[in-house]
Formats: C-alpha cells, structure tokens, sequence
C-alpha cells in the first residue's frame, strides 16, 4: 500500500481511482465493508482502489479540547486499513480552512484533479464540506455533472444496532470490551512503548508487569481484565490493570500488565494489550497479603478465560466484585 501525505505526492500516478473517504477510527466492521467494498470495485473496473482520511481527526480541529479519546491512533488506523488491502491511502492535513471548502471544491481539487476518480464509494450517513452539505444527493448529482458514479452502501447492523465509533467507544467506556468485539471484527487494542513504572510488581508483588506510556489513549473502565499482550507479533495470556492503584495511594491512571510464564526484560519496546473480558473492579486493599492473593486469583481466572475463548460470554464473575 503507498501511503502518501498529499495529493502532490501522488501526481501524475493515478489514470483513474475508485475513492472512499472518512474518518475510520477504529477500522470496525462497518468501515472494513466500506474499504472492501471500494477495493473490489477498483479491482473489477481497473481502477486505483484510493482511501482518504484526515490527520488531525477533524473533530480535534472543530471541538479541541471537548473531543472525545478515540478508538485508534493514526499509526494504528493506517496499519488497520492496509490489512485491507487498498493500493492507496491518502492522510490529508484537517484544517478549519478545509472545512470551510464547499464540497463541490473539495471534489474537484482533492478527488477529481488530484486522483483522476472515477467511482465514489461513501457509507449511508456520509456528508462532507461546508455545513455537511456533501450528502448523497448532492454528490449524486456533481458525479452526473463531472463523470464518476457514487455508490451509497447500507449501514452494517450488528446485535440489532448500527455498528459505529461512538457506539463502540460507549462499550470500552464502560467496561464491556467482549461485547465491543463484534463491532471492531477484533479485541479492543492498545499500543504503548514499555516504560519504567513504580518497581512494585515483581519486588512487592510477585507479578511483574509491564507498564505503559499513555499519550491521549482511550482505555477501557477502570478494572482488572484477562488480555493476550503481544509482543513482535507474538500473543501471550496476560492481565491486565486499568486504574489508579488505590492500594497505594496513587493518583495518575495507569496501564499495567502482568504477562503470564514471561520472563523478559522488555523496556523501550511497543507492546499491543488486547482486551478480553472484564474481571472485576479495581478496589483497594487493606493489605498487600490480600492483594497478592487476589492477583493470584486473577491470573487463575485469566487462564480460564483466555484458554477456552468459545466459553467467554459464559464466565460468571463474582457478585462482590461489580461496580457500585
């Protein structure tokens, strides 16, 4: 997949394009219809299958700091849609001076002189430009005007619901990650280089973990849950606390991982933390026997969770543990 910046970088290397456009945080499964959708269209018409997305997120640029944490980075969603297979994603600077381009502007400067399109594959609720003026309709009639089709696909539904970022994000929010699965076609995934933490995991604990660095990264409820951690594309059973170690009286959210039967010394490289299911809540303990205990415990259930994946939706957690 080539992976360009601009339109300038692609000059004169696109004779005829079928686009798709969005945001595609997350890359659920809505978003990989739209892509495939786009590519298999490309492939049969002999056309460049282009994707176009937008860095900053405009929501950023419109909202700043009301925005709500999305559900992938830039670097994530980027590898995200090259697994789908589009021989071109095109990321273009969001500005407040390109979202006060009318769409018929916007067509013709980015899609039509830029990429030579000829087919436009958009998803049922897409508007873009100006006002959101850019619906079907209108692009409808720009396509019959200035010669490229559009195509509008129907929403994906999945447990009765549109599938969609927000609907997704509510779930990781409150702690459903396994319920999020279906909707993102994978475990809820964070990434982050491995830092020096507190030194109390293997010292203090006997569970070692690996700590995070979190820069603007959605996460999950607070809580402890079973998670596979992967390592150079290796996955190892893990667990995984989400919260603020009351137990010690700390204050700053943190992401710690305790991998199971590892024993490596793992700073400064990236680890992937997929979440499984919620374990329970983070509480505080009177001491650090029961803490301990507890952990044990958790690493036990975790094993069960991760080593029969068809029996998760089944696992009864203990009653005490839930949430106020």
């Amino acid at each position: 997949m080539i992976a360009a910046r601009s339109i300038d970088e692609l000059k004169d290397t696109i004779s005829g394009s079928c686009v798709t456009i969005g945001n595609f945080d997350g890359v659920h499964v809505g978003h990989q219809r739209l892509i495939g959708r786009t590519c298999a269209k490309a492939k049969s018409l002999g056309l460049v299958s282009v994707i176009v997305t937008f860095d900053p997120h405009p929501m950023t640029v419109l909202m700043g700091a009301k925005t709500p944490p999305f559900l992938s980075s830039t670097r994530q969603r980027l590898a995200l849609i090259e697994q789908q297979g589009p021989n071109v994603t095109l990321v273009l600077e969001f500005t407040r001076q390109m979202a006060a381009l009318e769409p018929e502007a916007f067509v013709r400067r980015y899609l039509l002189d830029g990429m030579a399109m000829r087919e436009m594959v958009i998803g049922y609720d897409y508007a873009m430009g100006k006002g959101r003026k850019g619906n079907f309709e209108l692009l409808s009639q720009l396509g019959a005007a200035q010669g490229f089709g559009v195509e509008r696909l129907n929403p994906v539904i999945v447990g009765g619901a549109v599938v969609s970022s927000t609907r997704i994000r509510d779930l990781v929010q409150s702690g459903n990650v396994w319920d999020a699965r279906p909707l993102l076609g994978r475990f809820f995934e964070v990434r982050g280089m491995v830092i020096d933490g507190m030194k109390r995991g293997a010292a203090m604990l006997g569970f070692p973990t690996a700590n995070l660095r979190l820069e603007g990264t959605l996460l999950p409820k607070p809580g402890v849950y079973a998670v596979w951690a992967v390592l150079d594309g290796e996955p190892h059973q893990a667990v995984a606390n989400v919260g603020y170690n009351p137990t010690f009286g700390d204050t700053g959210l943190t992401l710690e991982t305790h991998i199971m039967d590892f024993n490596r010394t793992i700073y400064g490289q990236e680890l992937s933390v997929r979440f499984v299911q919620r374990l329970r809540a983070e509480r505080k303990f009177d001491s650090l026997d029961a803490l301990k205990a507890r952990i044990a415990d958790d690493v036990r259930l975790g094993r069960v969770i991760l080593g029969v994946p068809d029996a998760l939706p089944g696992v009864t957690l203990p009653a005490d543990e839930e949430d106020d």
